[in-house]
């Protein structure tokens, strides 16, 4: 993924967020909080970690299918897309 090295730092600084939102679960476990609080947290790291996910999955179908130099090159950048979204769908 070399196009991610553009926007290295911010993906960087939402995986920090992620591990600090993980970190509040486990405070939130261990402090015996209430379920509804944990499950609220945990929806709240679902959406960052697939809001994380799509912006990595747009910045490969636009750099490597849509804005491809060759037409091999396109049809690499699809397969990719494709066997990443058959893994992540299962």
């Amino acid at each position: 993924m070399s196009h991610t090295h553009q926007q290295k730092d911010k993906l960087i600084a939402r995986i920090r967020r992620l591990k600090g939102q993980l970190d509040g679960v486990e405070r939130a476990l261990q402090a015996e909080a209430e379920c509804a609080e944990v499950l609220r947290q945990l929806a709240s790291i679902r959406g960052a970690f697939n809001g994380l996910t799509m912006e990595v999955l747009e910045d490969h179908l636009r750099a490597h299918v849509l804005e491809a130099e060759t037409d091999a090159a396109r049809q690499q950048g699809g397969d990719e897309l494709l066997q990443v979204m058959r893994a992540y769908l299962k």
